[in-house]
């Protein structure tokens, strides 16, 4: 029985996938720009029309590429769409960790303890994601700690700054919460997948997963039954970073990149078993 989200007026806040021959995942980049080109190199001479391509999230923060690696997403993009009998749908991109934390730095001025909260997103990896923006974290601390204005003065300033990179904040504004193999149409997937940044509360429906998106994923890998209607969960980013690991109801591509591991890239069939896996 599909889940009651499935029931109701389309969301926006997911992507469903339709048709799909094969579908392509690619998992936390965080900030290695030169390996999401070599990954995008060998991955260009793999795909086909029908195929589909979902990023995982966490494209940057950590590692000192950020904004390099928005840049080669786009770039990508562009290639892909070049190719004869792909189109726009055929690229997916999930939000991430990283993602959120820019987000949220955006309204640091709402917070209830702003230099707290901004210290702590810091350590998270958001330190290196405004470096690579060319935004002293450093000023962000001292606004912080002072007026609500001159807060407010700082975070529109961090989003001039991203939003002077060509399209880097109409990708930000388009990223998806979660994508999965259609499960409502006449042509619907048999074996439905399920793709996710970090990880799901399996007794929660979809639309109520909120935060744990991103930050519910310590226990993902004791996932032992199915989430209804899905056969199996895959996601892109493990905070214990335990590598790479396909059970027969959950999947982690994340090898580790950004954290002196390679960056994977794994395929799914339209059973929902895994295909080739390769890495950067």
């Amino acid at each position: 029985m599909p889940l009651p989200f499935f029931h109701r007026t389309v969301d926006f806040r997911f992507s469903a996938i339709k048709g799909a021959r094969r579908i392509w995942t690619i998992p936390s980049v965080h900030g290695e720009a030169d390996k999401l080109k070599t990954l995008h190199d060998s991955l260009l001479n793999r795909i086909k029309p029908g195929d589909r391509i979902v990023y995982l999230g966490n494209y940057i923060g950590h590692g000192p590429q950020s904004a390099a690696v928005v840049d080669e997403i786009l770039a990508f993009r562009r290639m892909v769409l070049a190719i004869s009998g792909f189109q726009p749908t055929d690229l997916i991109y999930l939000r991430g960790q990283q993602e959120e934390l820019l987000q949220r730095v955006f309204q640091l001025q709402f917070a209830s303890t702003p230099w707290v909260v901004f210290e702590w997103m810091l350590d998270q990896g958001l330190a290196q994601t405004l470096e690579s923006y060319k935004i002293d974290a450093r000023e962000g601390l001292n606004a912080a700690s002072c007026d609500t204005n001159r807060l407010a003065r700082w975070t529109g300033f961090v989003r001039h700054m991203v939003a002077r990179m060509p399209g880097h904040d109409i990708f930000y504004g388009q990223i998806k919460r979660a994508a999965f193999t259609d499960t409502a149409s006449p042509t619907k997937a048999a074996q439905p997948l399920l793709f996710v940044n970090t990880g799901i509360k399996t007794d929660l429906n979809l639309d109520q997963q909120g935060d744990r998106f991103w930050w519910g994923g310590d226990d993902f890998q004791t996932i032992t039954d199915a989430y209804n209607p899905f056969t199996r969960v895959v996601r892109g980013y493990d905070p214990l970073r335990r590598g790479l690991y396909i059970n027969c109801v959950t999947a982690t591509v994340d090898n580790g990149c950004g954290f002196g591991g390679s960056l994977a890239c794994a395929s799914w069939m339209q059973d929902a078993s895994v295909g080739e896996i390769f890495e950067a």
